[in-house]
């Protein structure tokens, strides 16, 4: 694959947009790049099964900048449950390590296209059912958060996102706010997408080098261009967060989901 002006140009508004939404719905970007990545790849030339894997590690890894990014926004509106980020952060690293260096490598990329729709999609329908928790329930002592953690840290390795998928729902139905849920799930990627891409390239050292300037199942060169505009727009998105109303919020982050897993599931299908 060439690393031609057009596919440097299409990584820049990449980064762009996915930077904007990890800051507005704190997902980190990578769960919004693994489709426009499968497919920038799979134009170029990459065997399709190889192409999801490649997006998902390369999305991944582009969440430990955007995360910073979008946290450093978020911190300063004092939204953040640091209590929360400190509770799941064992177990987030020891899920993303056993999916990036395990798991992940020995899943093929049709299979891990299925998993990435069905997972997201049911977010997307849990999040638009809107049920409110029940008045008295908190989040769970630090066992179940380091569960939890370690359940997010593996299924986020699996779809390339930084786990706000998963961690908004859980920390809402623990009457936790939906500003400081998405803020949270901010400060939760970074662990998340570290674990998982150390794991990723550990997986895939022994793989054959496909594409030029691959580490594993990371492929820098768009790793570095995403995450130059990425970092720019988060903090906007962060801001722009603040400022709607949390049902508009959640609709947007649902519709946003159900778009990417569509996608997923077509290559899922047709890989």
């Amino acid at each position: 694959m060439s690393f031609d002006p057009v596919l440097i140009l299409e990584l820049l508004a990449l980064g762009l947009v996915a930077g904007f939404l990890a800051g507005l719905l704190g997902i980190g970007g990578g769960m919004m790049m693994v489709p426009f990545l499968t497919l920038i790849m799979s134009h170029r030339g990459v065997d399709a099964g190889m192409a999801v894997k490649m997006a998902i590690a390369t999305a991944m890894a582009s969440v430990m900048f955007t995360s910073l990014s979008s946290l450093r926004a978020h911190h300063k509106r004092g939204a953040v449950r640091w209590d929360l980020v400190r509770g799941m952060a064992p177990g987030l690293i020891v899920g993303g390590l056993l999916s990036g260096a395990g798991i992940f490598s020995i899943i093929k990329g049709n299979s891990l296209a299925f998993i990435f729709a069905g997972f997201v999609g049911f977010s997307a329908v849990q999040m638009l059912r809107n049920k409110k928790p029940k008045p008295g329930r908190e989040m769970p002592g630090a066992a179940g958060q380091i569960s939890a953690g370690v359940g997010i840290g593996m299924l986020s390795g699996l779809v390339g996102a930084g786990g706000a998928f998963m961690s908004v729902p859980f920390m809402t139905r623990g009457n936790v706010t939906m500003h400081s849920a998405v803020a949270t799930s901010a400060a939760i990627g970074f662990p998340v997408a570290l674990a998982n891409t150390l794991g990723y390239v550990i997986g895939g050292w022994s793989l054959p080098e496909t594409v030029p300037y691959a580490y594993g199942f990371l492929y820098l060169p768009a790793l570095l261009v995403i995450s130059s505009t990425s970092v720019l727009m988060a903090p906007i998105g962060a801001r722009t967060a603040h400022a709607m109303d949390v049902s508009q919020l959640k609709r947007t982050f649902a519709c946003l989901l159900f778009l990417i897993a569509g996608y997923m599931l077509y290559k899922g299908l047709t890989a």
